[in-house]
């Protein structure tokens, strides 16, 4: 039966290890170097000695990446360009401007991005106590909605405060885009005549 290719974190394991073993090992480095080469080599039957096994470590569960897409990125930056001038002004070297000046421009970008995430997108905080409340979590909380910090030690339940609320997109509302729209350019050059 033929193994299912290795994901990318197997294959970045794997290299950072046989990168090491090759140092290390000067067979091994051989072994590798033929396999590169297409070379096949009949390797001589070792003699077998008995060993006492090893103890085996935990297995650790990798779970597999899948890439984002980048179009709702893509079409995202350039809707905050759009309504906000966000690219520009991140773009731009502020150290030369006066604070009030970053201030005023600042206010501008903010109005125009928070535009933006209201026209786009219902987002609500992840829990409804106000920061600063007593919780606690119970054995089994969402790991990907509440990031412990602090002296964590032990298992649940956990007793802290919040100090972020966090944020969840509850609905998206992107524009409908026009077939072969390029999302790439996220601002057109402007030539004035």
């Amino acid at each position: 039966m033929k193994q299912a290719n290795p994901s990318l974190l197997s294959r970045i394991s794997l290299a950072i290890s046989s990168f090491f073993t090759i140092i290390a090992d000067s067979e091994f480095a051989a072994r590798v170097q033929d396999l590169r080469d297409g070379v096949q080599r009949s390797e001589p039957s070792a003699p077998v000695v008995a060993t006492t096994p090893a103890p085996v470590a935990p297995k650790t569960v990798v779970v597999p990446l899948r890439e984002a897409a980048p179009e709702g990125a893509w079409q995202l930056l350039g809707l905050l360009q759009r309504e906000a001038r966000f690219i520009d002004f991140i773009q731009e070297d502020v150290a030369a401007y006066a604070d009030a000046d970053v201030g005023a421009a600042a206010r501008v970008v903010h109005e125009g991005c928070r535009k933006v995430l209201r026209d786009n997108f219902t987002i609500n905080p992840v829990r409804d106590e106000a920061e600063g409340s007593r919780i606690s979590l119970a054995a089994g909380f969402d790991a990907a909605a509440i990031r412990i910090t602090g002296n964590v030690v032990g298992q649940p339940p956990f007793k802290g405060s919040i100090t972020h609320r966090g944020w969840r997109v509850d609905e998206t509302r992107l524009p409908k885009l026009a077939s072969g729209h390029e999302l790439r350019i996220v601002a057109p050059a402007e030539v004035e005549l």
